[in-house]
């Protein structure tokens, strides 16, 4: 679904005038390939270019150097990008930057309004998009009554009645409570079993990949680590080394195997802690 080779993108660095002085690199030779289907999630701390990643994903930005496939397309060709655009569907940080609409089914339907679907496939899409994140029952409210993990499914909703077959979340939890952070995380987990949509999540919060099947972690526009989640949270003090936290429980397991405990490495969630204390004899 998504392929990159030796991507390259530099920004045009500028003086106080708006001169171009330089450029400066923010991903510097990277290779990720993400199957059809598969959920994927890629760290990095703030700078480390894994938002300007993303969205080489959808080619609102185009590389400077190699290439980016999606769904076999090159992102690089004018011909293709409304189909690269209909393909990888892109949620952001804020929903409120993407939510338009004055009623939460009238948003939803702005997309495939706008690729010309039929007004009862519309409708239809509309429904079936709601349901998928829970958010039917609201369907005539305002977004403006929404709390703001509701307002983040309204815009997966939105998104994914557009039909792409990849979604590209960016950080879409970054400005919500724990419930909130939940709530789209579970969304997105079930969208994903039920439609078979790939799932990009772009994020620095750990607890939120447990489930991904594997993990990119960027830093200096790198791909620095790669590996299922277990794999990638068992090296807890390289992940430090690029400033990244673990989930907390992986962290007191870890502390306690530093104490002389013999537990695994990796451990993801509290029952497997549990689990793995009491067969300590």
């Amino acid at each position: 679904m998504i392929h990159a080779e030796k991507l390259i993108y530099e920004y045009d660095k500028r003086d106080e005038e708006g001169n171009i002085i330089g450029a400066e690199r923010a991903i510097d030779g990277v290779d990720i390939d993400v199957p059809q289907g598969s959920f994927v999630a890629i760290l990095g701390h703030n700078g480390s270019g894994k938002s300007t990643l993303a969205k080489h994903m959808n080619a609102i930005l185009v590389p400077t150097g190699g290439t980016m496939w999606v769904d076999g397309r090159d992102t690089k060709d004018p011909a293709e990008l409304w189909n690269v655009r209909q393909t990888a569907g892109m949620v952001f940080q804020n929903p409120d930057n993407q939510i338009i609409g004055t009623v939460v089914e009238e948003d939803v339907g702005f997309g495939p309004e706008n690729l010309g679907v039929p007004t009862d496939e519309i409708w239809q899409r509309v429904e079936e998009s709601l349901k998928a994140v829970g958010m039917l029952e609201r369907r005539k409210d305002s977004p403006n009554k929404l709390s703001g993990g509701q307002k983040q499914r309204v815009a997966i909703a939105g998104v994914l009645a557009m039909e792409p077959k990849c979604i590209v979340l960016d950080e879409p939890t970054a400005m919500l409570d724990p419930n909130g952070r939940k709530e789209v995380i579970r969304a997105v987990e079930e969208l994903r079993k039920k439609k078979n949509v790939t799932v990009i999540l772009i994020t620095h919060y750990m607890e939120e990949v447990i489930d991904a099947d594997q993990v990119f972690v960027m830093d200096g526009g790198h791909i620095v680590m790669h590996g299922t989640p277990r794999e990638i949270f068992s090296r807890v003090d390289e992940l430090k080394s690029y400033r990244m936290d673990v989930p907390q429980v992986t962290m007191l397991a870890e502390n306690l195997r530093n104490r002389g405990l013999d537990l695994p490495g990796g451990i993801l969630r509290r029952e497997e802690l549990v689990e793995a204390l009491c067969q300590l004899r």
